[in-house]
């Protein structure tokens, strides 16, 4: 295949518009190049975006890519292990000794890999590569040469596991902040390490993308996504949003005729829509930030439901009072019928609404990760539709019955 002929200072800002754009785009805009190429713009960027990029080509050139570059064996690993995992972003430890190698010999091994590679800790591990031990590269330069490194080594040290989902890692590391961590298999066989800026990196992009995930923006997108790519990642999620606004809609209809006849109440509609799918999304946000910090355990989802009820409860009578009150002023202004008991009918719609706005927002991203989905993922739409019907259906039903 002919490369476009690139100019070496143009790497730079061809890595840099890999790094701001979604997957697809990225692996489209680098197809054209040359596999030399390629490897080395996924050379720029973290082991984690390198494996996610370089699966989007097909099998076998995404083999002659990796083959390019000493990274790629990291890269092509990082494929057996699930997305969103630490074995994603791990890599190739440098510095491997058995325990009982002399510090010596250690320090003469890797006077010359040091150049080439930054290397913060030694890894220590026994003849049947069990993962015994680390230390720390500085501490070599003190010890006596003779001494072995099971002398001087941190014996059982942190490590984590290659199938553990990046939440939970950092979970794991929020306290410790090593610059590297091992990664062992569950044998507690040494498997590679991995650095603490790319686990802190790869979760910060996480958390970013959940507030997008909410409303249906796909992860993967970014500011220089193609506009087509764009559509194609949102467009689905509005078509839903579409179909389930028709279905609060359908709530409005059913009382087509007790709006003609009391007009005042479609003035209310939206707000009592507004504020019940506000409650909703705080308590939406407040269940999701538990989520992510493991703060919702099992058995957990009773008492959180319970508590976000309660709190919408006080919450919906608190701001029903006022709307109460300012039914009452107008219906009495405009002579409607039976003023008071709109003003009472819009106090209870809003006080149940957001209750079970509130009850909602805890309970959609619950069941959401029950289904096996992230339970960020178009959560806002859901919600919204749940908070609409019990809210509108609410607030017309009672007037169809109370007041007419």
């Amino acid at each position: 295949m002919a490369e476009p002929t690139i100019h070496a200072d143009l790497l730079p800002s061809l890595v840099d518009r890999v790094r701001a754009t979604d997957l697809k785009s990225a692996a489209k805009m680098l197809a054209p190049h040359g596999d030399q190429l390629i490897a080395q713009v996924l050379a720029g960027l973290s082991t984690g975006q390198a494996v996610e990029v370089l699966e989007e080509f097909p099998p076998q050139r995404r083999a002659t890519i990796a083959a390019e570059t000493a990274a790629g064996a990291d890269w092509l690993a990082g494929h057996r292990y699930p997305e969103g995992s630490v074995g994603r972003l791990m890599e190739r430890a440098p510095a491997v000794f058995q325990e009982t190698s002399p510090v010596g010999e250690v320090i003469d091994t890797l006077r010359d890999a040091i150049r080439a590679t930054q290397i913060v800790y030694v890894f220590c591990i026994d003849r049947n590569r069990q993962f015994t031990g680390v230390v720390a590269f500085r501490e070599l330069l003190y010890s006596d040469r003779g001494a072995e490194l099971r002398d001087i080594m941190v014996q059982s040290p942190f490590r984590l596991r290659p199938e553990m989902q990046l939440p939970e890692a950092m979970r794991e590391v929020v306290t410790r902040h090593y610059p590297v961590y091992p990664v062992c298999s569950a044998a507690g066989q040494l498997i590679g390490q991995v650095k603490g800026s790319v686990l802190f990196e790869q979760q910060a992009f996480e958390i970013s993308a959940q507030a997008g995930a909410m409303v249906g923006v796909e992860k993967e997108e970014r500011l220089n996504t193609p506009w087509a790519q764009s559509l194609r990642f949102r467009h689905p999620w509005l078509q839903l949003n579409l179909l389930t606004a028709f279905v609060a809609g359908a709530v409005v209809g059913l009382f087509q005729e007790t709006v003609d006849r009391i007009v005042l109440l479609a003035v209310f509609i939206p707000v009592l829509s507004g504020q019940c799918s506000n409650t909703g999304c705080q308590a939406l946000a407040v269940t999701l930030r538990g989520m992510t910090l493991n703060e919702v355990k099992p058995g957990s989802a009773v008492r959180l439901m319970s508590k976000e009820a309660w709190l919408g409860f006080l919450n919906g009578a608190l701001t029903g009072v006022v709307a109460g009150v300012v039914m009452y002023v107008l219906a009495a202004m405009q002579d409607a019928a039976s003023p008071f008991t709109l003003s009472l009918i819009t106090f209870a719609a809003m006080t149940a609404s957001c209750m079970v706005s509130g009850m909602a927002g805890a309970g959609v991203p619950l069941l959401l990760k029950r289904l096996g989905t992230d339970p960020a993922t178009a959560s806002s739409i859901f919600l919204t539709t749940a908070t609409d019907v019990v809210s509108m259906g609410a607030f017309l039903g009672l007037a169809a019955w109370l007041v007419l």
